[in-house]
């Protein structure tokens, strides 16, 4: 049986929210598990998060399944509501809203929740410099009072748009800019109003602007969140093992080339084994010359690093054996990712990010819980 495996292990995403509570020690965790919990499984986390303070989400579907699964705290929809009908079905359902322009502020106001409902809690987002989502000053502070007078409980929201480079000018700016807006409205509309600002990187590079939320997303599933650090740097642990087997043995020779496109030619004679995983189950199609998987010989429980030959087709990919001392058993398992590789360094040979190889996983692998 063809055998593409997700293991997920919830002590490591348990010891993971236990490093962030560590680095912000003051603050209170939205923990995010959008994006199916990063392709980890929002069932499989929830109960590795019970610690969290709240959860946060980008799709009304994604907050009423975590209700669905007995989450009773706070479930926060970070993109807010996309209509009037859909904020009413977050007063039914008890969800906090961000709220980012004037439409989702007109429906607050229309429609104000009873007073002991969770959705009189707003996130109300002020765009820093990002400049994606968010209310500029004028309308941040306009919007602010008219929710505090209409009853609201207020947490100034912002987002990074460069936290993982600690150095960047722009991390300087809106830090500032937050700072003088959160002052400002506490000072002048209510004390109580409370602050986030920062992601996984921000959590981890920036310890003096933890404020009152923390959102910590990618680190919760053991991926580094900065540019400088790896994630065994952080003491951060990978929550997911992504596996297949070596499913046939081929010999290639001299001058013959691997997978399509021809473009791994072989200098020598050499051993492959070809593994039943591909970009049909999620694994990168487009890697360098250096990415690897490490074998777990069935026979001898010996691992193998063993290099990535040719280009990834969309059911299997090709590794050389050659350098392996002894015979490596068919069925095999082969770790696309997990300890080793991480899957930090996996995206660095893909081009792209951890963030993105976790959640474009495509539903075929068998999902597991070890």
């Amino acid at each position: 049986m063809r055998t593409a495996t997700i293991a997920i292990n919830p002590t490591a995403l348990t010891h993971n929210l236990n490093q962030v509570k560590k680095l912000a020690p003051n603050a209170k965790v939205l923990a995010m598990v959008k994006a199916n919990a990063y392709g980890h499984g929002i069932k499989t986390v929830l109960p590795a998060l019970q610690q969290a303070d709240g959860i946060g989400v980008a799709s009304f579907a994604e907050a009423l399944e975590a209700r669905q699964l007995g989450w009773d705290k706070t479930i926060g929809l970070i993109e807010g509501v996309f209509s009037a009908s859909e904020w009413q079905q977050a007063i039914n359902n008890a969800f906090s809203c961000v709220i980012h322009h004037t439409p989702q502020l007109d429906w607050a106001l229309e429609n104000v929740p009873p007073v002991d409902n969770p959705t009189r809690q707003i996130w109300i987002k002020y765009n820093t410099g990002m400049n994606r989502l968010g209310f500029n000053d004028e309308a941040l502070i306009l919007a602010a009072q008219r929710l505090h007078d209409a009853g609201y409980q207020l947490i100034l929201a912002t987002h990074f748009a460069n936290a993982d480079d600690r150095d960047h000018p722009l991390n300087t700016v809106q830090k500032k800019r937050f700072a003088d807006m959160i002052n400002y409205l506490k000072n002048t509309i209510s004390p109580d109003i409370q602050g986030s600002l920062c992601n996984s990187a921000g959590i981890v590079n920036f310890a003096s602007n933890h404020y009152d939320w923390v959102r910590p997303g990618i680190m919760l599933y053991g991926s580094s969140p900065v540019t400088d650090q790896s994630a065994a740097d952080l003491n951060l642990q990978p929550a997911m093992d992504f596996s297949a087997q070596i499913m046939a043995f081929q010999t290639v020779n001299i001058g013959d080339a691997i997978g399509y496109g021809s473009g791994w030619i072989a200098k020598q004679e050499t051993k492959t084994a070809l593994v039943s995983i591909g970009y049909g189950d999620g694994y990168p199609r487009v890697i360098n010359g250096d990415a690897y998987v490490c074998v777990i010989d069935t026979n001898s429980n010996q691992s193998y690093v063993c290099p990535v030959r040719g280009r990834v087709a969309m059911d299997m990919i090709v590794i050389d054996i050659s350098q392996a001392p002894t015979d490596i058993a068919l069925n095999s398992k082969v770790i696309l990712w997990g300890v080793m590789p991480h899957v930090d360094e996996v995206a660095v040979h893909a081009g792209t990010t951890g963030y993105e190889l976790l959640c474009r996983l495509s539903a075929r692998p068998e999902r597991t819980q070890v």
